[in-house]
Formats: C-alpha cells, structure tokens, sequence
C-alpha cells in the first residue's frame, strides 16, 4: 500500500523539529546558567531557617 505524504505533514515536521530545537537550546541555556551561578556563587546565601549575623542588616545609628 502506497502512503503519499500530504505536504501539510512535512510543513508541521518542519515547525516541530524547529520547536524542538528552540526548546533544546534553551534548556541547555539554562543549564548552563545554572552552572555558571553555581561555580561562581562563593557569596550566595539565602534563607535557610539559620540566623546568620552577617545577613541580618546593621542598626540604624548603630556604626556611629
């Protein structure tokens, strides 16, 4: 049995494989992001439950 491709079909391939690579680049975009903040992030620190002085600000009049 013959199956002739409709062209409609090769236009959606074309836009889901353009789509797939959009999507693709951006996760490795992300990705990469991600491990750039991670290797670099010597400073972060974020809330964690744990009372940390250095994050807490300073007193208003309290380094006069």
């Amino acid at each position: 049995m013959l199956r002739v491709e409709h062209e409609i079909h090769r236009r959606r391939l074309g836009r889901n494989l353009g789509l797939g690579l959009v999507l693709v680049a951006f996760v490795v975009l992300m990705f990469g992001l991600t491990v750039v903040k991670v290797t670099q992030g010597n400073g972060m620190q974020a809330f964690d439950h744990v009372l940390r002085p250095e994050l807490v600000p300073p007193a208003q009049g309290a380094g006069q």
